[in-house]
């Protein structure tokens, strides 16, 4: 049965766990402090949230989900299903995020997709369903397992502030790439999501540095 992060306290014994498993943390954890846990709605609505923020500004995304989420009452796959496609455009939904939702949509009307079993599912296995479909990468499916779901064990292994955060706190040269992150985060299973908080932490960190230096 997989690790939730449900609760700040889910949280904070993970992180605390990890720090035991893996010493180079420690000094890591110095900088940061405790991660603020990070929660999203979970099925549909969360999934079309995150699809929403792609590629795009964090600003320009809030702006498109506050739109796209206040246009349907209730909002759900089957209202945005029956949806035309060109509504959906005047609400700033690209094209292709039009056709991600839209297919997202009609695998749950037919239930060829069920998002509430992913959260019970081994990482891996979760991950495989999600970037089977159209539009959902890696990242998306990744950010999805951790922020909906809770999945302690989600690696969002391209996303690039944790790319920075371990090359610089694990010393390493270059950035590791989406491949050399897999194996980097494999000392930190079943609790990776909670490893992902942290390190979002400390690039946070790290970005407050150099806003001081250039300053």
């Amino acid at each position: 049965m997989p690790i939730h992060l449900e609760t700040q306290s889910d949280l904070d014994d993970a992180v605390h766990a990890l720090i035991k498993l893996d010493p180079r943390l420690q000094p890591i954890f110095a900088l940061t402090g405790m991660p603020a846990l990070r929660r999203r709605e979970p099925g549909f609505a969360g999934l079309a949230h995150i699809v929403c923020g792609q590629q795009v500004s964090t600003a320009s995304a809030a702006a498109i989900w506050g739109r796209v989420s206040a246009a349907f009452d209730p909002f759900d796959h089957d209202a945005l299903r029956k949806a035309r496609a060109d509504r959906l455009g005047r609400l700033g939904l690209s094209a292709a995020k039009i056709k991600t939702l839209k297919n997202l949509a009609r695998e749950i009307a037919s239930e060829r997709l069920n998002l509430d079993v992913l959260a019970n599912e081994d990482a891996d296995a979760a991950h495989n369903p999600l970037t089977a479909l159209h539009g959902i990468g890696p990242w998306t499916a990744d950010v999805y397992l951790l922020f909906c779901l809770g999945h302690g064990d989600a690696w969002p292994a391209g996303d690039i502030a944790i790319q920075e955060a371990v090359k610089v706190g694990l010393g390493l040269e270059t950035r590791p790439t989406l491949k050399q992150m897999a194996p980097l985060g494999e000392p930190w299973r079943p609790l990776r999501g909670a490893a992902a908080h942290l390190w979002w932490s400390y690039y946070r960190v790290l970005k407050k540095r150099e806003g001081v230096i250039a300053g």
